[in-house]
């Protein structure tokens, strides 16, 4: 028999349904993904930190759990709501059902309530916070509104240093089943793997297989690791990761930024990363009503007139009036018009909201990354053909 549940929003509305895995409460910033598939990712995303997920899509589970897709090693989410549960998984790489799998990682979930009104909350009222209290609680609601009005919510909040890695490490051969061949560079018949230092702000492993596969080695590395210690590592380039919340509490890393931009060292910086490139060059950070949250988002690349379908996960975005002169804006959202990507003109530095790593169904926007060795390689070369030049003088 499944126990009851409720979901208590901030402004006072109020949902009766199911509980689904652990018994007990939580509470977080309600927002709503509006994805078809992909729910462990999405669950296992950093970037998920202090959120209440609301998946739209009305059957969630049936394809149960497995070993692979998971974007991190554990559950970020606070909690998740959706319409219907399957109980059961239908796949041959499900390890273990999804309610299995919410249990075991005590995470809290409420179903059979109606997702397409709480949606439409959202979307008329913006982004609020939620409590999900299930179990012999769940008509505490005087509970759940104290847990609402003591969360602190995501604005002014440093979620970064909750969700990075306290370590160096290497990322070492991924054994994913959809991984590609090493596309191997050669340059002058030399072969080439580039030396790129990810900055671990909430890092999914798809952009580290991204990078892997196109023949990088990487040092994944902590938030606060300073512009000495990574130009210490010798970096070919910089990439600056995904991650939760509002990016402008992170003055450290944002004063790190500012001493790269001074270098010729090619930088990528998505979604976080890339506010904090923009937050490191002057401009300055918005939050958004509700946010991007799904994979089937359009996006258009104003050089090329063309229209990528991209994944997203934001609830802050880059006030383009706020941009340098120096700074090109690439790329737009046909949703709301908001900023989507960046070039500096005189650097070889570049970033961009979505995620490219993401893969939606197309891989539109995965040549991002190939662009990035592209300036790798450009870097190079520029500094092999400086070395030539004085040894012939010598």
């Amino acid at each position: 028999m499944r126990k009851s549940a409720t979901l208590v929003l901030e402004d006072g509305t109020i949902f009766f349904g199911k509980s689904v895995g652990e018994i007990g409460s939580t509470v977080g910033e309600v927002v709503f993904n509006t994805s078809i598939t992909g729910y462990q990712e999405i669950l296992t995303d950093p970037s998920y930190s202090h959120q209440l997920i609301v998946l739209t899509h009305p059957h969630i589970g049936n394809v149960g759990i497995n070993v692979d897709d998971g974007e991190s090693k554990k559950i970020y989410a606070k909690g998740l709501i959706v319409k219907d549960v399957s109980l059961i998984s239908s796949n041959y790489r499900s390890t273990s059902t999804f309610p299995e799998y919410l249990k075991k990682n005590n995470i809290i979930c409420i179903s059979d309530i109606d997702t397409r009104k709480l949606t439409r909350i959202i979307r008329t009222k913006g982004s609020q916070n939620g409590c999900i209290i299930s179990g012999k609680e769940y008509k505490n609601i005087k509970k759940a509104n104290d847990k609402i009005k003591n969360f602190k919510g995501l604005q002014g909040v440093d979620l970064v240093q909750k969700v990075s890695t306290q370590f160096y490490y290497k990322w070492k051969k991924d054994l994913h089943p959809l991984q590609v061949e090493n596309n191997t560079i050669f340059i002058n018949k030399k072969k080439i793997s580039f030396h790129v230092v990810v900055y671990d702000l909430g890092v999914k492993k798809s952009m580290l297989r991204m990078l892997f596969h196109r023949n990088c080695s990487l040092t994944v590395v902590p938030a606060k690791t300073s512009f000495k210690e990574t130009m210490k590592l010798s970096p070919d380039g910089i990439f600056l990761s995904n991650g939760p919340g509002d990016p402008r509490p992170c003055k450290y890393i944002i004063g790190t930024i500012k001493k790269f931009l001074k270098m010729k060292v090619p930088m990528f910086g998505i979604c976080l990363g890339h506010q904090l490139l923009a937050l490191a060059s002057g401009a300055k950070i918005i939050k958004m009503k509700f946010g991007h949250h799904g994979a089937n988002h359009p996006v258009k690349d104003i050089n090329s007139n063309s229209v990528l379908i991209t994944s997203q996960n934001h609830g802050f975005t880059v006030d383009p009036k706020t941009i340098s002169k120096n700074i090109e804006i690439t790329h737009k959202s046909l949703f709301d018009n908001s900023l989507q990507g960046l070039k500096w003109n005189k650097k070889p530095v570049f970033s961009f909201q979505g995620h490219p790593e993401a893969s939606p169904g197309p891989h539109d926007s995965s040549s991002l990354f190939d662009y990035f060795i592209k300036l790798m390689e450009t870097n190079y070369k520029q500094k092999n053909s400086g070395k030539n030049k004085n040894a012939q003088k010598n």
